[in-house]
């Protein structure tokens, strides 16, 4: 049926740190891969600029103006049907795509587009004139979140199609269930300023209302570990560092945890939490867009206050009831809704009449 061009402008799949950027990546491409079916990673271009740099932007700009030609040529010799691109948004937004589906004749699809009317006339402006640009090409738009729905309904063109996918774990089945023996809170996420040490912040605040026995395994580096130590020092030897870590050793610690801790400032959703929650392991976080588009809803605290942190922290900390229960519910959420056979059939069954149309 031919090839998929997939690209990822602002974390390659092959991108050397971990995040849950390149995770959603690499997963898109698994789930983009069938029998008759394997998608190809077409460019390394990373278009992400962090401060609003006018130059930077128009370097990123005339990269795209000449690797268009080369792709549009792959395209024709290796039999692209469709091209696919993963989170094109102001400060990263897809350069290529529009114009090599375009002179292909074949369509365009994008996961987790967005589209930022306040980002217009800002430094970002160009950027995210692209960025719309893209979203008005593409023929399908798959959201993972309902915030991101919102901007995208409201400028759908005629034809265009927006569906819903919910973020998943590349996995046919669940994994071995969490069987902790101590009261170990897990914590997961880089170390690095902006929201990700906002949520350390919380972190540390709802730690200090915690009473009794308990312990803390942060899973995680960056340019801020220094920053994050400092802040937990006050809670001494209750807080083991465990740097970063693979997925088998991930796994392990998912299967020493009865918690899993993270407020979730800013984020889009957020894979930590549904691996936590494949592991069956209870997630507490604080109620807000995007997060709640993937934690079990008893899972949510909708008062951001650190002592309502605390208290939803030791009810799957110090009750065995809760704990069980809360478990069970967070493995039957991602079961039904989070895994690779349902976003493959979300994904395919649109892609197949698309395809069908190129051939």
């Amino acid at each position: 049926m031919g090839h998929v061009a997939f690209y990822a402008p602002l974390k390659s799949p092959h991108h050397p740190v971990p995040s849950g950027e390149r995770q959603m990546a690499r997963n898109l491409m698994q789930l983009l891969t069938r029998d008759d079916v394997a998608p190809t990673l077409v460019s390394e271009l990373r278009s992400f600029d962090k401060q609003g740099n006018a130059a930077v932007q128009a370097e990123f700009l005339a990269q795209a103006e000449t690797e268009i030609p080369g792709l549009i040529a792959r395209g024709q010799t290796e039999d692209w049907a469709v091209w696919a691109t993963y989170h094109s948004y102001y400060k990263a937004p897809d350069l290529l795509g529009p114009a090599v589906s375009a002179a292909l004749g074949i369509p365009y699809v994008s996961f987790e587009a967005t589209r930022a009317n306040k980002r217009l006339g800002g430094p970002w402006d160009v950027f995210e004139q692209k960025a719309q640009a893209a979203c008005d090409a593409a023929d399908v738009l798959f959201h993972f979140t309902q915030r991101d729905a919102v901007a995208l309904r409201d400028y759908l063109k005629d034809g265009q199609q927006l569906v819903h996918l919910p973020p998943f774990l590349a996995q046919e089945t669940l994994p071995s269930q969490a069987q902790p023996e101590a009261p170990t809170i897990l914590v997961a996420g880089m170390m690095r300023k902006g929201d990700k040490l906002a949520s350390y912040r919380i972190i540390v605040e709802a730690l200090g209302h915690l009473t009794g026995d308990w312990q803390v395994e942060i899973a995680g580096d960056g340019p801020c570990r220094a920053e994050v130590e400092s802040l937990m020092a006050p809670y001494g030897g209750r807080v083991r560092f465990l740097g970063q870590l693979d997925a088998a050793e991930m796994a392990a610690a998912y299967g020493r945890a009865r918690g899993f801790f993270w407020p979730g400032v800013n984020e889009a959703f957020g894979m930590v939490y549904l691996e936590a929650q494949a592991h069956g392991v209870p997630v507490v976080a604080q109620d807000r867009p995007g997060v709640r588009d993937v934690v079990a809803t008893k899972g949510l605290v909708p008062d951001e206050t650190s002592e309502s942190l605390a208290d939803a922290l030791l009810a799957v900390l110090n009750d065995a009831e809760t704990q069980r229960r809360r478990a069970q519910d967070a493995r039957d959420l991602v079961q039904q809704h989070h895994l690779l056979a349902a976003a493959r059939q979300t994904v395919w069954d649109v892609l197949n009449p698309l395809m069908k149309e190129t051939l």
